[in-house]
């Protein structure tokens, strides 16, 4: 699973067969009843950031929308995880660290292909601060991730090598959390890597769509509701959830 997921990335420029499948039939599958978030159940929201959010560097399209909505959902959860992208200054994943290369294209790193990014989320910069109106006083933990100089991370539960541990599945399981639901940016990217990796650590999962917003770059975002889809993860609306 670990190996897929890795190698869209290198595809993206040239698109991906079964896009308009996947778009026409994604909706219909993973559909539940309408659910009561429980004492085991958490919402982790993934990078909603000043960097992610209109005028930031490496901007989600309308990525500041989903905020209210987000901060209506987590009063409705107990357990709330938060996370940021928190990279050093001259990161591996910046097209800035490749001499000749420019965003948004590919080199190979030791643990695969890497999508090459404009400079964004440095450490201790007001891009890597949190959108200022998020508010979800009650999260009880930050998770930083791709603080690594040398290894990317979009999974708030791996780095990008599909095995070095955040230590957010640790966190999960002694606090007893069973089952995931996430919302943030970019849908496919952080939000879903995080999504398939909750499966593969042993986690319940399930993505609220409206919560969420995507990059789409090059079939990227039909691909990773496939991807989600084929891992078990579901697909919901906030409206499918009572809070």
């Amino acid at each position: 699973m670990g190996t897929d997921r890795r190698t869209f990335l290198s595809s993206m420029a040239a698109g991906l067969a079964g896009t308009a499948l996947a778009q026409a039939t994604g909706r219909a599958w993973a559909q539940g009843p309408k659910t009561k978030p429980g004492p085991q159940d958490v919402l982790l929201v993934i990078d909603v950031q000043n960097c992610f959010t209109p005028g930031g560097s490496l901007a989600v399209k309308d990525g500041d929308a989903i905020v209210p909505l987000i901060n209506r959902l987590a009063g409705g959860f107990q357990h709330v995880v938060l996370t940021q992208d928190w990279h050093t200054p001259g990161h591996v994943s910046f097209a800035s660290s490749h001499p000749g290369k420019k965003p948004f294209e590919t080199t190979s790193l030791p643990y695969g292909t890497q999508v090459l990014w404009p400079d964004h989320c440095i450490q201790g910069t007001e891009g890597a601060n949190l959108h200022k109106d998020l508010k979800i006083p009650h999260a009880s933990l930050i998770i930083r991730k791709g603080h690594r100089q040398h290894m990317d991370s979009y999974s708030a539960f791996y780095e990008a090598d599909g095995k070095t541990p955040t230590g957010l599945t640790g966190y999960l399981r002694d606090r007893g959390l069973t089952q995931v639901y996430l919302c943030g940016l970019a849908t496919d990217f952080c939000v879903g890597w995080s999504a398939v990796d909750a499966r593969k650590a042993g986690f319940g999962a399930a993505v609220i769509e409206d919560a969420c917003r995507g990059i789409d770059v090059g079939g990227s975002l039909a691909k990773a509701w496939a991807d989600m889809q084929a891992a078990g993860v579901r697909r919901l609306q906030s409206s499918d959830l009572d809070v």
